[in-house]
């Protein structure tokens, strides 16, 4: 390419010279286009040479490297030669470096590979991911991932606001209702007055199943299973089990068999779906669930399911938990930092101060700038002095938990004379998920804090038997039937319709 542009420059500037508006055929003939023929084909020469002029000599330009230029080159020359002066490898696929160029390339070069790549990635809002020494994977900057070094850094941070069971309480004035304006809950938006749709009852060993769909919006529904113990006495516990991002949602037998275990202990268990996921796909598309409002839409969710359960006189309003694994975790932090109806918090594989949460339902709204910057730590804190577990493990964001976090927290709650009301149940050589050993520590949990029966659930050995759970299809926890067909007729469909519902999403 730079032969041929050099040649078009040199053939240009000669004929010009000249006068001669032939010499285009000289350029066809190294693969540019005819010349024009016809009345004014002269001048249309004159006029198409000059642009192939101009179209060379930026080309070349380009490829000069001078400050004039910037001293500019594309990405993908950059990469490969950082992969040969530092032997090592930068995995990428061509689209991620198309039509991407570094300025100052040369001049980014500095003694060590990772502050190289650093250096040059930082300006086109790329990173790297490093996948083992030497080997290295090109990604988009991830707001949302830190170093843990720099997690635990801007912690510490945070913890020079508050020393004392006063000052923190003063903090948590501060962020809250700015919880609520970065979502765009303040004011709260008007409650529809509907009554909820409610399916038969299904009747099994020790508990029922019946499902739920709560308007939360004007023809917005959030849907959920609620398990129920069968024999009880007084009021009821509550559960809020909000679904995670895994496959299958809130029908996957591990969801089932938790929120069934946990009813015939004694307490209701409500799993619901997470926005544009599960059956709130009949209204809004998988990828709307990727778009910030779908945190704000969860939140509102959250609220008005608490403002359901709350009001039956069977609920007991002084033993109300919520526990959710990965992004539903995150959500399980966040509402109970904001809503004190949550009297119990069990994040399962969720917080960390290094990891804000990969999917913007978790992340996608300001929440993080409250109080003029915070993290799901900070946050988590907020929770004290109500009894909170966290499961970690040791596969994903939370395998530090143990080292920083913890502590962070057991010093928050030590704040009001409770360090042991926040606990840890860390699981190094386990992964990211909500398996059995993660549902038993919510199990022992739930049963010393809300005084649950445990014998209902365990063997005359005393292990948890989860064998007498009942895995009901998919669709037998549908709300509106097996092809969507009950859905209601004011049912909101298509993202853009939902904006119409919060016109400050789409303000500039």
């Amino acid at each position: 390419m730079i032969n041929l542009t050099r040649h078009a420059i040199s053939i240009f500037w000669q004929s010009s010279l000249r006068g001669d508006t032939h010499c285009s055929r000289e350029i066809l003939s190294k693969g540019t286009r005819p010349p024009l023929e016809g009345a004014g084909g002269g001048i249309l020469r004159s006029g198409y040479l000059l642009a192939i002029f101009l179209f060379a000599f930026n080309n070349l330009s380009a490829q000069i490297q001078n400050s004039d230029n910037l001293y500019k080159k594309p990405l993908a020359e950059v990469l490969k030669e950082i992969q040969a002066r530092f032997r090592v490898q930068i995995k990428y696929s061509e689209p991620q470096v198309k039509d991407k160029w570094v300025n100052y390339a040369e001049w980014r070069f500095r003694a060590n590979v990772d502050e190289t790549l650093a250096n040059v990635l930082a300006p086109l809002d790329m990173k790297v991911n490093k996948e083992k020494p030497g080997v290295y994977k090109l990604k988009e900057y991830e707001y949302y991932r830190w170093e843990v070094q720099d997690g635990w850094a801007y912690l510490d941070s945070l913890a020079t606001k508050y020393h004392d069971q006063a000052s923190w309480e003063k903090r948590k004035a501060q962020i809250k209702p700015e919880l609520y304006q970065a979502l765009l809950l303040s004011p709260l938006p008007a409650k529809p007055n509907s009554k909820p749709i409610i399916t038969a009852k299904r009747i099994f060993d020790g508990y029922s199943v019946e499902n739920i769909a709560l308007e939360i919006l004007p023809g917005v529904w959030i849907n959920g299973s609620l398990y129920k113990p069968l024999n009880f006495k007084g009021k009821i516990p509550l559960v809020l089990s909000p679904d995670g991002h895994w496959e299958k949602q809130r029908f996957r037998p591990d969801c089932q068999i938790r929120c069934a275990m946990i009813a015939r202990m004694g307490a209701m268990a409500f799993s619901y779906d997470l926005f544009a996921w599960g059956e709130s796909m009949l209204q809004f598309k998988y990828e709307d669930h990727r778009k910030s409002l779908a945190q704000t839409v969860q939140a509102l969710g959250g609220i008005r399911i608490l403002d359901y359960f709350s009001a039956l006189k069977e609920t007991d309003t002084a033993r109300i938990g919520i526990s959710g694994g990965s992004g539903a975790g995150s959500h399980s932090i966040l509402m109970t930092a904001m809503d004190d109806r949550i009297k119990l918090s069990a994040p399962v594989v969720a917080m960390s101060s290094y990891f804000y949460g990969g999917c913007p339902c978790e992340s996608g709204m300001p929440i993080h700038q409250c109080g003029g910057g915070t993290d799901n730590v900070e946050l988590a804190a907020m929770a004290a002095p109500r009894p909170q577990l966290l499961v970690s493990d040791g596969s994903d964001w939370t395998a530090h938990t143990p080292e920083h976090d913890f502590p962070y927290l057991q010093k928050m709650y030590s704040y009001y004379g409770v360090k042991d009301k926040v606990e840890n149940v860390h699981l190094p050589n386990e992964k990211h998920d909500f398996g059995i050993n993660k549902r038993i520590a919510l199990y022992d949990f739930l049963i010393k804090n809300f005084k649950l029966n445990g014998t209902a659930v365990k063997d005359k050995a005393g292990k948890y038997n989860e064998s007498k759970v009942t895995i009901e299809k998919e669709n037998a926890l549908y709300v509106f039937g097996d092809k969507g067909e009950k859905l209601p007729k004011n049912a909101v469909t298509g993202f853009e319709n939902l904006e119409k519902l919060f016109p400050l999403s789409t303000s500039k």
